[in-house]
């Protein structure tokens, strides 16, 4: 009996020393989550907006230590999400220019030492936690760079030709990467296991996958159980895909729109195509499927061109439009500094920060969404209502309504002055224009102008 006790006190220290080193492991990651209205998932995406940071451009030592002194910056802003561009040490082999793409990952679960050390990546997301901000990685699933290890210890992890030869994605010019093969089991599991490394050694909140619609959705399932199961994330898309957000993502691009907005810059499209796309997307999509509008990124930028390239009369005019319509609003690093220039990829090539009318623009819109329950994400906020007007090619119009909050924004989506009037009855109301200040009504049949490129966004008096 006296043996049995005495046993029975060993195995009770055992598993008591056993639970103490487990708490002890994830200790940061609740006592973190009692800190971080992250936690309120998914209350706190309900208002977010997300900001893209290019650690490589985004200051002259291109480093974590001298981004992290930006963040009370972003902060005084109202940024609520920081998506940073891959971490990871990039690989030599078949490197494209002087540094190489951030997307050819030579090891994913080492950072980049050009960046910092781990313990600088640590203080961004301390520091970031602090200000109230989450903030995800760029996580690179299709693909790795050629000298990544895996090529060598697990060459049966990527995809080959008929002569047995390891090759890039097929489709793609994208020759400084291999194509991973995701009907192997193994490296699904080493993948998963690398995502999960993050989010428990390091707090990240969650990723932006990069082209996700080339990897199986399935995969993306069982990754998003498996972070969930250590803290809520937030998962976005790179793809339009559909299936991706049953289960996976909370939030993918807005492409189609981006694509229609240039066209407009450019006189190639007009607001009646706009209203089209729309009212499209909202059969197509669940209201609870957030969807990321833009007016530029890191692929934008540095291929297709400067907003000032693409939208030279209207650049304000659409960044107020992605951030009034249906979805949650992103702003590329240097945005609010008037980026001109098409950062270079593979190469430094630094952010010129100075002052600049649109961030005082970005700070008003992330109030004006924080503000009005009309605009926020998903089923928390309200679909557009479009109304009719007699001038559907320049004006684009329509209303947002959530609860006793009323959002009426009118726009005209060209370079000519547009004439207009409502066509719809019963529609009088009274208004505060949000940036001007200015109080209005709004009748049926009564006539508007605005100047090319205006845009109005009315808060109904209460």
């Amino acid at each position: 009996m006296k043996k049995s006790i005495f046993y029975i006190l060993i195995l009770a220290f055992i598993f008591s020393s056993c639970n103490s080193q487990t708490n002890e492991k994830n200790k940061d990651v609740k006592n973190d989550s009692t800190k971080l209205t992250v936690y309120q998932y998914p209350e706190r995406i309900n208002k977010s907006n997300i900001y893209e940071v290019n650690i490589r451009q985004y200051t002259p030592e291109g480093t974590f230590k001298a981004f992290e002194t930006h963040i009370p910056r972003l902060k005084e802003m109202g940024v609520d999400i920081l998506w940073l561009m891959p971490i990871f040490p990039i690989s030599e082999k078949n490197r494209k220019g002087t540094m190489g793409s951030y997307y050819a990952v030579a090891d994913y679960k080492k950072v980049n030492p050009e960046f910092g050390t781990e313990d600088d990546f640590r203080n961004i997301i301390k520091t970031a936690h602090k200000n109230d901000m989450l903030v995800i990685l760029d996580w690179v699933a299709n693909h790795t760079g050629w000298d990544n290890p895996w090529i060598t210890e697990h060459p049966d992890w990527y995809t080959k030709d008929s002569l047995g030869n390891i090759v890039c994605t097929v489709g793609t010019d994208w020759t400084d990467v291999a194509d991973l093969n995701y009907d192997n089991k193994d490296m699904r599991a080493a993948m998963t296991d690398a995502l999960k490394y993050w989010v428990q050694e390091f707090n990240i909140d969650g990723y932006r996958c990069d082209v996700a619609g080339m990897v199986p959705t399935d995969f993306w399932n069982n990754v998003r159980t498996e972070l969930d199961k250590i803290k809520p994330v937030f998962m976005l898309a790179e793809a339009e895909q559909l299936d991706l957000h049953n289960k996976a993502f909370d939030m993918g691009y807005a492409w189609n729109l981006h694509h229609l907005m240039n066209k407009l810059a450019k006189g190639k499209k007009n607001a009646k195509d706009l209203r089209e796309y729309f009212e499209k997307a909202q059969d197509e999509y669940p209201q609870k499927v957030n969807r990321m509008s833009f007016t530029s990124n890191h692929d934008e930028n540095s291929w297709n061109g400067t907003v000032f390239e693409r939208m030279p009369e209207s650049f304000k005019t659409f960044a107020v439009l992605s951030f009034v319509v249906p979805g949650m609003p992103l702003i590329y690093s240097g945005q609010e500094a008037g980026l001109n220039k098409r950062l270079e990829f593979f190469e430094k090539d630094t952010i010129e920060w100075k002052e600049h009318e649109m961030k005082d623009l970005y700070t008003k819109l992330i109030a004006l969404k924080n503000d009005n329950k009309a605009l926020w994400n998903g089923e928390a906020g309200s679909p557009a209502h479009f109304i009719n007007t007699s001038n559907k090619e320049q004006v684009f119009t329509f209303k947002r309504i959530k609860d006793d909050n009323r959002i009426l924004v009118m726009m005209n989506l060209s370079s000519k002055e547009a004439k207009f009037n409502y066509m719809e009855k019963d529609f009088e109301r009274y208004y505060i224009e949000y940036f001007t200040g200015e109080e209005m009504s709004v009748k049926p049949h009564e006539h508007y102008i605005l100047k090319p490129w205006e845009y109005r966004v009315l808060i109904e008096k209460k």
